[in-house]
């Protein structure tokens, strides 16, 4: 079956579907919808939080209601069901979290349409995006695989995007003409990843140590000879915007982080090399994101959450909270 028998000659006749409904999910489907596209986006955390299933279940019920709310303001309505989703999609771009890369894929394919496209821009390493593109392919769709590689909310759908396997050269003038800023890394699947795993070694592993080098500079009352002589070292960084960038995007998306960077230590086992960095990053992000579960920086929502301009006032609470902690396990 050619490509044309399913798929829409006009790339804004084509119906999109979305697989996750987070940051990543949200921003595309109000650019793609912006366009005239029908979009069609599932999220799993509404399913967890039916069947009571979600951490930090305290605040799933307003996350569930912000999914909705933000669905309902688009013009666009949130599917129960993945297959939903691909029975009616001839583009299915995959924004999960790391963890549920594979886990998506698994749900998705038997669904999918002959010789649709898969796009999934999730954070996973080589070997988890050659697991995924198998169970895709296989089912008769057609696998792309995508690595985001910088932040997305300042670019939306301009986000500079590297793109991997035998069909990506096949979906890229589509995706140029649909404003995507993407380029083909290699008709190789892994390749993609692998940059941007490599990458986030440096950029998730820098959010890491910027939080615990500050945090404890701050704890022994150092913290303006630490930023004045990583200004001396590193002069082209504005260092306190940078901190509390870090801080901010850190107490927002740490839990997305840490499975990212569980991601990038499969990355690096998978080159031969002890990923203790990457390792050691995850777990900073993690209990980071326990923290925000438990409320320590306020609540998830809220104005204000995670947009302090001031590190310190996000360091100051992470230190009261680990001084209380220390008290009540004496």
């Amino acid at each position: 079956m050619t490509a044309l028998a399913t798929v829409p000659e006009q790339p804004q006749q084509w119906r999109v579907g979305l697989i996750g409904y987070g940051e990543v999910g949200r921003i595309l489907a109000e650019d793609l919808r912006a366009q005239g596209l029908q979009v069609s986006p599932y999220d799993s955390k509404l399913a967890a939080v039916s069947a009571g299933q979600l951490a930090g279940a305290h605040s799933a019920p307003s996350a569930a209601q912000a999914m909705h709310q933000h669905a309902q303001g688009i013009g666009v309505a949130l599917q129960d069901t993945p297959a939903q989703v691909c029975a009616h999609s001839d583009l299915v771009i995959c924004a999960v979290t790391a963890s549920q890369t594979l886990a998506a894929a698994k749900a998705c394919a038997p669904h999918l349409l002959p010789q649709a496209f898969f796009l999934d821009v999730n954070s996973a390493s080589p070997g988890t995006k050659l697991a995924a593109a198998a169970l895709i392919d296989n089912a008769g769709a057609r696998y792309v695989e995508a690595a985001v590689m910088t932040s997305l909310p300042p670019h939306r759908i301009q986000v500079p995007m590297l793109l991997g396997g035998a069909h990506a050269a096949a979906l890229l003038p589509v995706l140029h003409q649909l404003g995507f800023k993407a380029k083909i890394a290699s008709e190789q699947i892994g390749v993609a990843s692998a940059t941007k795993m490599s990458r986030s070694i440096m950029v998730k592993g820098m959010e890491a140590m910027v939080i615990e080098s500050l945090t404890t500079a701050r704890h022994y009352g150092v913290e303006d000879a630490v930023i004045a002589s990583l200004y001396e070292t590193f002069p082209g960084i504005d260092w306190e915007k940078q901190a509390a960038y870090f801080f901010q995007r850190v107490i927002e998306h740490g839990r997305r982080r840490s499975e990212e960077m569980r991601e990038v230590a499969l990355t690096v086992q998978e080159a031969g090399l002890t990923p203790w960095l990457a390792q050691g990053s995850a777990e900073r992000q993690a209990h980071m994101a326990d923290l925000v579960d438990a409320g320590v920086f306020g609540t998830r929502g809220e104005t204000g959450f995670a947009r302090s301009a001031d590190w310190r006032d996000e360091a100051d609470r992470l230190l009261h909270w680990h001084s209380e902690n220390k008290k009540q396990t004496l």
